[in-house]
């Protein structure tokens, strides 16, 4: 029998101390933990160091990660590597092809999820070469789309112009954000990188579609022929530095040319149109004179509606067999903001809600300044003395084909140069405008249905053409688009409404506001199912459907 050492340890057969006797020693409070295990019960195995079941990047049970693209690692891994697996949902098939124009390329990208848009093609580079410029990229993506948003475009326009100039650059986990004033972009390289943010505020807006066209050939280079960022720098310094076509003398005949050819679409004459024409030049002047003392595009339309009106008021008062009504009818027609509605309607529908908001509300306020300028002097002229103004004037229809396609002709032309078109354009756009009234005579004329559905279609007929024309040209489609739904716009209507307001016939003018209204949001909706329509089943005609892709290897 051996014999039991007594001290601090005890002592095996071989000699060597009994630890277990030391390890059954009772211990501090700290060791009774909650997740100790209880004694006797041997501890769970420990989990792998690369091991991280809680992260979101964490592969799902059961999926082996594979060797990549093609490759293997044995039989299990070759049936479930990374190109076999499939979100529960599917990935939608996308075709992104080099032959379409970068609108649609930059758009369609946009639309889909951050993690299924592919990557730009870049060519390889060295591991001493420095990365892009990511500040200097950032800056020209904000100012391109700066110009874009303060010249009229809408903003998945512009968020798919900066999109492209970040890819063309290769900045591919880009996110470009634009609202009514303000534009931000962010860049991050990885998911372990630090985001690189910036933006800009648009505090002027101008109508300058030469500007504008510019800037659109320029987006077109970058994405297409590799500019630099010096050669787009000075290409963006002579955009900028560029001068107004016409000059403000032209302009202002414009406005007069403008409103006496919408005065003959409603029925006016000879004399109508000089009255009207005379009374949107006085308005135009006295529009720029407001502007020039810094005074709120309010009250610059407050005070280019009163002229117009006053004519009308004036020839009605002097007993003149004259229609006073088509008077302020032609001279309401230059002053509606159709761009701004058609702009905020497409922006409503393509996801863009802030920035719909945001321009149907400008659009609001121009109107009320157009309703103040009028009621201001209707309300005088039927008050005073001008009982024989009478709201039905006008609404004498008068089939008169050959004078009215010229008007509507002549409308679109004056309003082409008001947007300073580039003078290429000017003869297309007219030619647009005159084939939808055509459609819309036809239509509402000729197959006596309703004027509504009328205008949608023959709208829907100036967005197609205009986009077709964009496309071949690489180019904004609205040049082509906003001149042209010029004879559209519900001048006449619009006119009623606040005529019988003056008169305190609030029912009548209720159910003439919203005719207006339900013309101006058939516009809208037409110019934008054209739009989409032709990007969807037409193909590019020209030389931009026979380029080489090698060449279009730059931005996506």
């Amino acid at each position: 029998m051996v014999e039991r050492q007594r001290g601090s340890g005890t002592a095996s057969q071989d000699g060597e101390p009994d630890r277990g006797a030391e390890d059954r020693k009772p211990q501090s409070d700290e060791a009774h933990s909650a997740f100790t295990p209880p004694l006797g019960v041997p501890l769970p195995p420990a989990p792998p160091e690369d091991d991280h079941p809680t992260s979101e990047f964490a592969l799902p049970k059961g999926v082996v990660k594979g060797t990549g693209k093609g490759g293997t690692k044995g039989a299990e891994g070759a049936a479930s590597s990374y190109a076999a697996y499939t979100p529960p949902y599917g990935i939608p098939k996308v075709s992104l092809t080099k032959e379409a124009p970068w609108q649609d390329r930059m758009r369609t990208m946009l639309r889909m999820p951050v993690l299924e848009r592919p990557v730009p093609e870049r060519p390889e580079k060295h591991a001493e070469e420095p990365g892009p410029p990511v500040p200097r990229i950032l800056d020209l993506t904000l100012r391109i789309g700066e110009l874009l948003l303060a010249g009229g475009e809408g903003a998945e326009d512009v968020e798919a112009a900066m999109f492209g100039v970040a890819h063309a650059y290769g900045l591919a986990r880009c996110e470009p954000t634009v609202t009514f004033t303000l534009l931000t972009v962010s860049y991050q390289p990885s998911l372990v990188d630090d985001p690189v943010t910036a933006n800009r505020t648009v505090r002027r807006r101008g109508t300058d579609y030469n500007r504008l066209a510019a800037v659109f050939r320029l987006v077109h280079d970058i994405t297409t022929q590799g500019l630099t960022l010096e050669e787009a720098y000075g290409r963006l310094a002579e955009i900028r530095r560029n001068r107004h076509p016409y000059p403000s003398w032209a302009l202002t005949l414009a406005s007069g040319l403008l409103a006496g050819a919408a005065s003959l679409l409603v029925g006016g004459g000879l004399v109508v149109f000089l009255a009207a024409a005379v009374g949107a030049m006085l308005g135009d002047r006295l529009a720029w004179l407001a502007s020039g003392r810094g005074l709120p595009e309010f009250y610059q339309f407050v005070a280019a509606a009163m002229p117009p009106a006053a004519m009308g008021v004036a020839l009605s008062a002097t007993g003149t067999p004259v229609q006073a009504s088509a008077v302020i009818t032609g001279g309401l027609f230059a002053l509606i903001p159709g761009r701004a509605l058609v702009a905020g309607v497409q922006d409503g529908l393509t996801g863009f809600y802030i920035t719909a908001a945001a321009r149907l509300l400008e659009v609001g306020y121009l109107i009320a300044g157009i309703v103040c300028g009028v009621l201001v002097v209707l309300y005088g002229g039927v008050h005073v003395g001008g009982k024989t103004l009478n709201p039905e004037a006008a609404l004498v229809h008068r089939e008169r084909p050959v004078i009215q396609i010229v008007a509507a002709m002549l409308l679109v032309f004056a309003f082409a140069l008001l947007l300073q078109q580039e003078r290429h354009t000017v003869l297309l756009v007219t030619l647009n405008g005159g084939v939808a009234w055509v459609v819309y005579g036809a239509l509402a004329d000729t197959a006596g249905l309703d004027p509504v559905p009328a205008t949608a279609i023959a709208a829907g007929l100036v967005g197609l053409f205009g986009q077709l024309l964009s496309r071949y040209r690489h180019t904004s489609a609205l040049p082509y688009v906003t001149a042209a739904i010029g004879p559209l716009l519900p001048g006449s209507a619009t006119y009623f409404a606040l005529l019988n307001f003056a008169k305190n016939e609030l029912n009548t003018g209720i159910s003439a506001i919203t005719k207006a209204a339900a013309l101006a949001l058939a516009i809208a909706i037409g110019v934008n199912l054209g739009s989409e329509m032709s990007r969807m089943f037409l193909k590019v005609p020209g030389e931009a459907a026979t380029r080489r892709a090698a060449k279009r290897t730059r931005g996506f």
